[in-house]
């Protein structure tokens, strides 16, 4: 028991800590969102979001993938067809409500910068707060069946992203914005543990995450298309899919029928 603690909670909840100051410190402190600072986004990005959000988890979900705690279903990165299905489900119905309360009024441009900006954290918040928690969590209370890990894992993970509003935005610990971040993990929280699927989970994450940071981002981020921001978007979006790639060249769930 005292064994499964460490390995399954006290680990990874070390590795979610580390990255949450990083993040307060690279981010938060920072104000590098509120104010324009192209430079200090790329920074926040190679070490809060990729190394320590994305690689971090990686390195350690190698050793429970080896004990069997978590497998590739359980983490969300799934069959090439099944992704696909899941993204395009999650854009039409995220273009959808887009269309219907952007935040930017009708410039979809807008909108599409702020996303692009946001993207490299959700794809962190997500490694973070469900691939490597969420799942650790649920594995250390699979005993108690389906429904008891899917309930805890969905409390303990919004707890988890709730908290991350105490690093990204320090100056603005408000009743409003703690309850957005709060309703964002739910959904976040649901949908994850309802589809198992890494990258439709970052696009809810992000496109949520939009409407609630729309008036604490800079505009000159939202107006213009951002060399740095960009290239810190795909630095992070090739981070999780060379990642994606590893696992699933060496860590294969396969299905074993029954005889």
């Amino acid at each position: 028991m005292r064994s499964a603690t460490l390995r399954l909670l006290v680990i990874p909840f070390a590795i979610y800590t580390a990255w949450l100051l990083e993040t307060f410190l690279l981010e938060g402190s920072m104000h590098t969102f509120e104010r324009f600072d192209p430079p200090g986004i790329f920074l926040y990005t190679i070490i809060a979001c990729i190394i320590t959000g994305i690689v971090a988890p990686l390195l350690y979900i190698r050793n429970t993938f080896i004990s069997g705690a978590v497998n590739m279903f359980h983490i969300g990165f799934r069959s090439l067809r099944y992704t696909l299905l899941a993204c395009v489900l999650t854009c039409s119905i995220g273009y959808g409500v887009v269309l219907l309360f952007n935040p930017f009024g009708t410039d979809r441009f807008a909108f599409l910068n702020a996303f692009i900006l946001i993207l490299p954290s959700a794809i962190a918040s997500v490694m973070m707060c469900w691939v490597l928690m969420g799942t650790h969590v649920q594995a250390f209370v699979r005993s108690g069946g389906a429904i008891l890990s899917i309930s805890v894992g969905i409390m303990v993970t919004t707890v988890l992203f709730g908290m991350t509003t105490f690093a990204y935005f320090p100056a603005f610990l408000q009743q409003d914005v703690l309850f957005s971040s709060v309703i964002i993990g739910i959904i976040a929280a649901f949908f994850f543990f309802a589809v198992r699927e890494v990258y439709a989970t970052i696009l809810v994450v992000a496109v949520c995450s939009v409407f609630s940071m729309a008036d604490r981002i800079n505009p000159l981020y939202v107006q213009n298309a951002v060399p740095y921001v960009w290239m810190s978007a795909v630095l992070a979006v090739s981070a999780l899919m060379g990642i994606h790639l590893y696992l699933s060249r060496n860590y294969m769930t396969l299905k074993i029928p029954l005889t």
